[in-house]
């Protein structure tokens, strides 16, 4: 009988003990969907979540003229590329525009390009937009607009990580800094290395 106890608690404390997680973004693999959309580009192609497949991909929803929080995310994010050297080049930062009406791909294009080379403008009609954000549960609304019809959009900051398979690993929020951002998008793109 006491030997028999002691197995159990021996089993009860290995299902407790886990190794410590190695990333410091929050983890959400197996509680978001998939990397799914049908967009366009912001040269005015169309592109779907699979065109991105081999890269790890980074999906903000933002729009051009957000007053602070879309260029200092894409700053920050610009930083972590930059601080990843070569493996920049496996990662993309998809910019998905919750504002259509005012973000054509144009105006998507020279938008992000003044970020870098590895971030991409997409767009699409106001329902391929909606189905994609409902997706990621991602809120956004738009304010009323000024005399001069100007108007901002209240949107969700996450970022939304996916590696290369186009499975969503990682989360990354208003307080995750560039150095977190960099260490684990460095071990993410690095595990999925040939």
């Amino acid at each position: 009988m006491r030997r028999t106890l002691l197995l159990f608690l021996l089993a009860l404390l290995a299902a407790c003990s886990h190794a410590p997680s190695p990333w410091q973004l929050t983890d959400v693999r197996g509680h978001l969907p998939d990397l799914r959309f049908h967009l366009t580009d912001d040269r005015g192609r169309p592109v779907t979540g699979a065109s991105f497949r081999g890269k790890t991909v980074l999906l903000y929803f933002g729009y051009t003229h957000c007053p602070d929080v879309c260029p200092t995310t894409l700053a920050h994010l610009t930083v972590a590329l930059q601080n990843l050297g070569p493996l920049a080049r496996e990662v993309r930062v998809l910019f998905l525009s919750v504002d259509p009406g005012r973000d054509t791909p144009a105006v998507l294009h020279a938008y992000v390009r003044a970020f870098g080379p590895y971030i991409v403008g997409l767009t699409g009609t106001p329902a391929e937009i909606a189905r994609v954000a409902k997706r990621y549960r991602v809120a956004y609304s738009y304010g009323k607009p000024n005399a001069e019809g100007n108007y901002e959009v209240s949107h969700s900051a996450a970022i939304f990580i996916f590696d290369a398979r186009g499975r969503a690993r990682l989360l990354a929020d208003q307080q995750s800094t560039v150095a977190q951002l960099t260490h684990d998008l460095h071990l993410l793109v690095s595990r999925q290395r040939p």
